[in-house]
């Protein structure tokens, strides 16, 4: 191979480098940013971003510090205590599809919150939304367990419609509820379950 083959040679080489460099860059980096940058993470080439959100996650909530629920995002709910990343996702997304929370029951519909996590966050949170469901006087009505229909139970917390058949078919072989106790004998219906439909539901 002559000098002026091998000049070319290592030219295509050069060329093909600075080509997959290009790609690369335009890739997969680009793309994670841009799903960091949605849940209010910096990207990776942001070292400043990165430890500012480091110091915000590992700083503690003041003892008059409240989390509005109803505006935070991912990265503001993490700091509650207890909430990881995982949680604070479905709490966001359920805002978003179901609307605002508007108190402590609202947020109680988010799967994994139950009447312990609830308890724990209750001091460290405050609502400035309306809950879609409240009625002219702000409160929403509890559901009777004796009256209502398949599609109204499907409307509570962990109750979907196989366990809203359960309590309906348990309702009709059973007899009218006397308490809601009775429902921790519905198959399917699981204590944290019962526990959360404690304050939604009413006997009559």
């Amino acid at each position: 191979m002559d000098p002026r083959e091998r000049r070319a040679l290592a030219l295509i080489v050069l060329l093909a480098i600075i080509g997959h460099g290009i790609r690369a860059a335009r890739g997969a980096p680009k793309q994670t940013a841009v799903r960091l940058e949605a849940v209010g993470v910096p990207p990776s080439g942001d070292p400043l971003g990165q430890l500012a959100l480091a110091e915000s996650l590992a700083r503690p909530l003041g003892p008059r510090e409240r989390i509005d629920v109803d505006r935070a995002t991912v990265r503001e709910l993490q700091r509650l205590p207890g909430v990881g990343p995982a949680l604070a996702e479905r709490i966001v997304a359920d805002r978003q599809s179901a609307g605002a929370f508007g108190g402590t029951r609202g947020l109680a519909r988010v799967r994994g919150i139950g009447p312990a996590t609830l308890e724990r966050l209750t001091p460290h949170l405050t609502f400035t939304g309306t809950p879609a469901d409240a009625g002219q006087s702000g409160q929403p009505s509890r559901i009777s367990l004796n009256r209502a229909s398949q599609r109204e139970l499907e409307q509570l917390p962990g109750i979907g419609a196989v366990r809203a058949a359960a309590i309906i078919a348990f309702r009709d072989s059973a007899g009218p509820f006397r308490q809601t106790e009775q429902l921790y004998r519905v198959p399917g219906l699981r204590r944290q379950v019962v526990e959360r439909l404690s304050g939604l539901v009413r006997i009559d």
